[in-house]
């Protein structure tokens, strides 16, 4: 754990890492917007060396305000350090969400994030006990956000879209992207849950991987046929990534 003082006061420097990751949480009470001040506070004071970080092929992460942090700095959706491309606006519900959503892991250009590196089994009903049925994209995670919208111009969007940043959507029950409360808890555009920059080691998303990394994190864990923790994965690759760069 760095503190980004410890940064500022260069008693810790950026370069001697390989991976920046922004943790979940309320960086400044969100003061003014969620991740704003935080990233503000990284534009102004470590421009240098975030560029410098990201040039040697460094690996950034941002999971829910740190996600909010990395689209107000610039980073994403199209690596436009200093210029906002997109916005993680208010709730379409007007509230808080805290919850689990299901999510779809697509085929983009994250440079660590496989979709078939993730396997899950489907949720067993009452009535089908003895049944298996195996999910290679669909996973569970939590969001706990109140600003969470991820939107932009039309355009923008398309250009995501083209450029296949989109990393993770969210999906119903059939496993289909939706836009449709409460499935899409904030009312994302295009069901847009997460998204990485063009050179694929960026990666924001607004649930929590960190929150379902063992077992026993996730509520139903006993009922439910689950033999390895969803967000884990996320984890693992990154990792992995990194060690053989």
């Amino acid at each position: 754990m760095i503190h980004v003082n410890q940064l500022r006061n260069k008693s810790k420097k950026l370069s001697s890492f390989q991976i920046l990751a922004l943790p979940g949480g309320f960086s400044y009470g969100d003061d003014v917007a969620s991740g704003k001040i935080l990233a503000v506070e990284l534009i102004s004071f470590l421009k240098s060396e975030l560029q410098n970080f990201i040039a040697k092929k460094g690996l950034i992460l941002g999971i829910c305000n740190g996600f909010q942090t990395l689209v107000r700095t610039g980073l994403l959706p199209f690596n436009n350090f200093g210029k906002m491309d997109v916005t993680l606006a208010g709730n379409d519900s007007g509230h808080f969400e805290c919850r689990w959503v299901k999510l779809k892991v697509e085929k983009s250009k994250c440079a660590f994030l496989n979709p078939l590196s993730f396997t899950s089994e489907v949720k067993l009903s009452r009535r089908q006990e003895n049944t298996s049925e195996v999910n290679t994209h669909v996973l569970e995670l939590a969001v706990n956000h109140g600003e969470g919208k991820f939107y932009s111009e039309p355009k923008t969007i398309q250009k995501i879209e083209d450029e296949s940043l989109v990393t993770f959507r969210y999906v119903d029950e059939s496993g289909q992207p939706t836009n449709t409360y409460p499935q899409n808890p904030n009312g994302s555009l295009n069901a847009i849950a997460g998204v990485c920059d063009p050179s694929g080691r960026i990666l924001g998303l607004m649930p929590h991987p960190e929150k379902f990394v063992d077992i026993t994190q996730y509520p139903n864990w006993r009922r439910e046929k689950i033999t390895k923790p969803h967000g884990a994965f996320i984890f693992e690759e990154l990792i992995k990534f990194a060690s053989n760069a």
